[in-house]
């Protein structure tokens, strides 16, 4: 019901793709910073998608964990 695999390569992927160019980056502080920018870039990107199929995996979860969370 919950799909995350192609989000989480396409993530890994972007990140790889920027740093590539940068291939003496001059700390790793630089390099950190680029994966935290390109992560930030991502979630300004997402923050609006709905996830195709993800209200009948809420439903599912919540029934699932009904008495530990109500």
């Amino acid at each position: 019901m919950i799909y995350t695999t192609n989000a989480i390569e396409r993530t890994i992927k972007e990140i790889r793709k920027r740093l590539k160019p940068m291939n003496r980056l001059s700390s790793l502080e630089a390099a950190e910073k680029v994966v935290y920018l390109t992560i930030q870039d991502f979630n300004e990107k997402w923050a609006g998608r709905k996830l195709r199929g993800f209200a009948e995996a809420h439903e599912a979860l919540e029934r699932m964990f009904e008495e530990r969370y109500h």
